[in-house]
């Protein structure tokens, strides 16, 4: 295997997201319509699936890192959606408040999120750009 086929980006694996509390952090996520691939509380990891994919979010306990509120300058974990519209309605009903309204963006709509340690995940559709997304 030549270095050029063995440096191949061939996809996500996983996007690992540390927090605080484990268990809190999957009561958020699941209260955000993620489901559970695993845990392993021991390692302090979890798992939240993300479509038919086999990858997914990592959650990751770090003890130290502490609750904060947004906003500041971090990575953002978009995540398509049929309808980030219908997402916003959704999360707002789960109780869980977007970082702003939704707001368009070039393929459609989008709402963010963020957990109670910071990290910034978003929900976003492809309703002005169908051929662009998954179900296109």
């Amino acid at each position: 295997m030549s270095d050029e086929e063995s440096y191949e980006l061939l996809g996500f694996d996983n996007v690992l997201l540390p927090v605080g509390n484990l268990a809190e952090a999957l009561g958020f996520y699941e209260r955000a319509g993620f489901s559970v691939g695993f845990r392993f509380d021991e390692a302090g990891i979890a798992l939240l699936k993300v479509g038919g994919e086999t990858p997914g979010i990592l959650l990751r306990a770090d003890e130290e890192l502490g609750h904060r509120t947004p906003p500041w300058p971090s990575p953002r974990v978009w995540l398509e959606v049929p309808d980030a519209r219908a997402a916003a309605r959704r999360l707002a009903a789960a109780g869980i408040a977007p970082l702003d309204e939704v707001f368009q963006v070039a393929t459609g709509w989008t709402v963010e999120i963020a957990d109670p340690w910071g990290n910034v995940i978003g929900f976003t559709d492809y309703t002005k750009r169908p051929a662009l997304g998954r179900r296109g």
